[in-house]
């Protein structure tokens, strides 16, 4: 019962901040940011009708027939799930607690825009969309963060590079 009262109080929150920004802000500006000195940057210069799009996204986005983000962590889940462009929208669901979804439960293209992404390559002003997309969970706190940045990013992006692709939609949660 405890995890549930705890996931309760988590949307709870949510809602909360959701419903008053000024709030929102008084808890972040709370928060202290690490920074990453070093960034790389690549300029991008292949045209987007020739580029193959893949979507990473935090909004805890997952297949139904995947394990869960934990919700149960206060830290939060550095794991991430590989979501396949083939399946069909009944199959994805989200599990994050610590934003309101209730808008993304009924269109998931709001955090993860994967019917606009099929329309535009159909169209042709994509090159395609990559097989392969990941999910996230956006509350990642204290040890979680090293792993995060140390393992579970650089291995999505040894994955997205390894399927040739060109650009990463990022969407948050």
């Amino acid at each position: 019962m405890r995890g549930f009262s705890g996931r309760l109080k988590n949307r709870l929150i949510a809602r909360v901040l959701t419903r008053f920004p000024w709030l929102l802000e008084r808890v972040t500006n709370k928060t202290i940011w690490r920074g990453e000195a070093g960034v790389p940057w690549t300029p991008f210069t292949k045209g987007l009708s020739s580029s193959k799009v893949a979507i990473v996204t935090t909004a805890g986005v997952h297949l139904k027939n995947q394990k869960p983000f934990d919700m149960l962590d206060k830290m939060g889940d550095p794991t991430y799930r590989e979501l396949p462009a083939s399946a069909r929208r009944e199959e994805y669901t989200i599990t994050h607690d610590y934003y309101d979804h209730a808008d993304a439960d009924r269109d998931l293209n709001i955090v993860f825009p994967i019917d606009r992404l099929r329309e535009m390559a159909e169209a042709g002003e994509i090159g395609g969309l990559s097989e392969t997309n990941y999910g996230f969970m956006g509350h990642i706190d204290g040890p979680y963060i090293d792993t995060l940045i140390r393992k579970t990013a650089p291995e999505v992006a040894r994955k997205l590079k390894k399927d040739g692709v060109d650009v990463a939609l990022l969407t948050p949660g």
